[in-house]
């Protein structure tokens, strides 16, 4: 389209060389040559996590897709492999939590880690009659041209990729067009070392001068800047291929660019190209001395060459799959790309690609006089460099195609706009970065026998959800597994119905208040209903008029006592009087103020609680209505720990369904846990919880695979792969995380001072816990690593740190 002779006669920099022209719509480029192409970012399923039949359906189904696509079609698929980005800054308020995230900051910025990022780039270029009409769109020649040519064709290829996508999205977790910014910013990591943001500039033309910033210097080892540049082509292939057959790729431990390129041929095309093939090896399958003899002598030989024959067959199965539009076929290129400023290293990466391709039955060859060709070849746009004779069916290219995927994790938590909530260690060069939230909202489920490591997952989460500015942690308790973080951090836990517990609610206490006075005669009705008490409109009519006389009162007079004294019906104040002070529960409910103090890191031990099986629930729904007051849109967690236990009745199975919604318009996440499979199960707010939370982490189980339970799981959205996994987890610590967007075995790699604090819920931990937080005369945190812990290292660190804190808060 662009005749660079106008203006040069020879080329002479990597800008000449490079396709790329305009910006013509969101994401498509037009190139020199007049084709168009956009890219596509992909994530595929985890090999390690996809059963053979969820594989073997993305493929085919890949196959599908891709043979549709004709002669002037190209397809590029990159699997770019590159270093994890750093650990990422956030802010905690206490020397604890930051102590700990700062010491996991240390450990992974330690090891090398890397990830893989994937594109699909889909290249057209119009029939050849048409070129000067799309390049006269853009070139003035002194006359008008009246032409619907170009928007043709741009519409066309437009609506030809979004075709694709539209079956991407189908088949893959993830799949996203580039917009103009990200196409920019790909195509720079193609012929830069360099990785970094691109801005589409305001007059988006000339976009090889605009992408393009290191020079390249040929010959048989060629350079880029100061890199050297390694080329690593497949030039033969195993006797069968098998869905993400390449997928050690994503196991190595640097950076690469692995470009599949694929050039789809028209049927007529591949029909007469598969014919010649077949032609030639049904003539080998006798040689000239044999063809001659039998003439002579008139009779056929029986020797023939049985490898011809079988090759000459396999190319007539191959037109029969091509009739029957079973497949179709095309011009296959792949090549690894690896660069390194230190020789080498870089020859060190080429052996090891050349190991793992090899080990997988392919044939690669180092390029040195096609090495600069076969790099052109991984540019996408650039369709005529490197194009390998020998067809490929699109059923082998999808299982060559880098589809499997080992998962990293979200970059971000894109709804807060901060960081991930934790970054963990797995198996393998490729970190995880675990997320609760899906979206906008951050519901999760945490499910697994006991001794798993439950309670110590969720006092982690809880520690690093500091992380985020104005967090709050709300954390519904069991068995004390998280009073020393609490201690440590400085938050109130509170024993609900623990012997000497100074907590008591006031629940009529703001009764003079409309909306609140509303609420109370919802709570009342709630506990009369609780008492076997039927709630007539005579009955809701005696509690509203009670509750109107009461809130002229002070306010240290709006108890339960005094409500009841209001009521005209002696069998309400009958079912009232186990919450009054002469009943078992009137230490909670009816005091005369309130000692429930506001905090942002509160926890509630439920234990002893439980054992007043009456009270739960009015306690849950005081507690509930007055953390509602405090979820005003800033990051906050919820963790119920064996909520099933106190959550599984009537009332609140009617409305966890609408709690959980408003919860996640508060920016609240809420976290169920539970050790036991049975009893989420048996439960009747199940159903609703598990489809309320789009994340979900399973604990080791070791009799997962044991036919009651594995149907459990399967109820859970598992796969046989991943209940093998979680069968064979180490207990207390891997977990398995599964969500919509992807799975993950991970570990938390916890350092001596987080597990000082996470796992400290032994009995003489919290025996320790209440006697140095009795001793007011000293730092508790000195105390519990100085002389529990007897961790001299975190305690100079938590010094440190505590002074950091004081003078940046001054």
């Amino acid at each position: 389209m662009i005749n660079l002779s106008e203006y040069k006669k020879k080329p002479d920099k990597l800008t000449d060389y490079l396709p790329w022209a305009f910006l013509i719509a969101p994401g498509v480029i037009l190139n020199k040559d007049g084709s168009m192409q956009r890219s596509f970012s992909f994530r595929g399923p985890d090999l390690d996590s996809a059963t053979q039949a969820e594989l073997v359906s993305v493929t085919a189904r890949l196959n599908n897709a891709i043979k549709r696509l004709g002669g002037g079609w190209g397809i590029y698929c990159e699997a770019l492999r590159i270093k994890s980005q750093g650990y990422q800054e956030s802010v905690f308020c206490d020397p604890v939590t930051l102590m700990i995230d700062e010491e996991r900051r240390t450990f992974f910025s330690a090891g090398n880690h890397y990830e893989s990022k994937y594109y699909l780039t889909l290249v057209y270029l119009p029939p050849a009659d048409q070129q000067k009409k799309i390049e006269d769109f853009f070139i003035e020649r002194g006359q008008a041209i009246a032409s619907d040519t170009y928007e043709t064709h741009l519409k066309t290829f437009i609506n030809e990729c979004d075709r694709l996508y539209s079956l991407l999205s189908d088949i893959l977790p993830e799949a996203q067009p580039l917009d103009d910014d990200e196409t920019l910013t790909y195509l720079h990591s193609c012929v830069s070392p360099e990785h970094h943001f691109v801005k589409t500039p305001e007059t988006p033309m000339y976009l090889d001068g605009v992408i393009a910033d290191t020079p390249l210097i040929s010959g048989l080892e060629p350079r880029l800047g100061d890199y050297h540049l390694r080329v690593v082509s497949i030039l033969g292939f195993p006797g069968s291929t098998t869905p993400g057959i390449l997928d050690n790729l994503n196991k190595l431990n640097f950076e690469y660019r692995w470009v599949t390129r694929f050039l789809p041929l028209d049927k007529k095309e591949a029909i007469a190209e598969l014919g010649r093939y077949r032609r030639m090896w049904f003539s080998k399958r006798k040689g000239i001395a044999t063809l001659i003899k039998e003439t002579i002598t008139g009779t056929e030989s029986a020797i023939v060459d049985n490898d011809a024959t079988n090759k000459a067959m396999d190319a007539d199965s191959a037109l029969q799959e091509v009739a029957d539009d079973v497949v179709s076929y095309g011009y296959f290129t792949a090549s690894a790309i690896v660069m390194d400023k230190d020789y080498n290293m870089a020859e060190k990466k080429v052996r090891a690609l050349e190991k793992t391709i090899n080990g997988l039955g392919f044939t690669v060859i180092n390029e040195t006089l096609n090495a600069v060709d076969a790099w052109f070849g991984s540019i996408p746009g650039l369709c005529r460099a490197n194009v390998r004779r020998p067809i490929l069916s699109t059923l082998n290219l999808s299982h060559i195609f880098p589809l499997s995927a080992v998962w990293a994790g979200p970059e971000k938590n894109k709804h807060l706009n901060a960081p991930v909530l934790i970054q963990t260690q797995t198996s393998g060069y490729t970190p995880f970065r675990l997320d609760l939230y899906v979206g906008d909202v951050g519901h999760t489920m945490i499910v697994g026998p006991t001794g798993s490591g439950k309670s110590v997952l969720l006092s982690f989460i809880a520690a690093q959800f500091r992380r985020y500015k104005d967090a709050q942690v709300y954390y519904f308790d069991k068995d004390a597994s998280v009073k020393a973080l609490t201690a440590g951090v400085g938050g109130d836990f509170y024993d609900l119905a623990g012997d000497g517990s100074a907590l008591a609610f006031q629940p009529l206490a703001a009764i003079d208040n409309a909306s609140e006075r509303a609420w109370a005669a919802s709570w009342i009705h709630e506990f009369l209903v609780s008492e076997n008490v039927v709630v007539t409109p005579e009955v809701k009519k005696s509690v509203w008029t009670a509750l109107l006389s009461l809130s002229a009162s002070p306010r240290e007079e709006r108890t339960i006592t005094g409500f009841s004294l209001l009521l005209q019906d002696a069998k309400l104040r009958q079912a009232l009087e186990p919450a009054t002070i002469n009943g078992p529960f009137g230490q909670l409910f009816d005091s005369t103020r309130d000692t429930l103090s506001y905090g942002r890191w509160q926890v509630f031990e439920m234990a002893k609680l439980m054992n007043l099986q009456a009270a739960v629930q009015p306690t849950l729904s005081y507690l509930f209505h007055k953390l509602e007051q405090r979820f005003t849109g800033v990051p906050t967690i919820l963790v119920l720990d064996e909520c099933w236990m106190f959550l599984d009745n009537p009332i609140f199975a009617a409305k966890i369904r609408e709690w959980l919604k408003v919860l996640r318009k508060a920016n609240v996440a809420v976290v169920f846990a539970s050790q036991s499979l049975a009893d989420v199960e048996d439960s009747t707010i199940a159903t609703v919880i598990k489809e309320s939370c789009p994340t979900k982490i399973f604990l080791p189980n070791n009799n997962a695979l044991d036919e009651r339970i594995s149907a459990i799981y399967r109820g859970y959205g598992l796969n046989d792969r991943e209940i093998e996994i979680i069968g064979m987890a180490a207990p207390k610590r891997q977990y398995y995380y599964k969500s919509t967007v992807g799975c993950r075995l991970f570990e938390l790699a916890l350092s001596p001072a987080a597990l000082a604090y996470c796992a400290a819920s032994s009995p003489e931990d919290r025996k320790m816990v209440s006697e140095y937080q009795a001793n007011k005369d000293v730092d508790f945190n000195v105390q519990w690593l100085g002389l529990w812990k007897k961790l001299p290292y975190a305690l100079d660190f938590y010094n440190t740190l505590l002074n950091i804190l004081k003078k940046e808060a001054a």
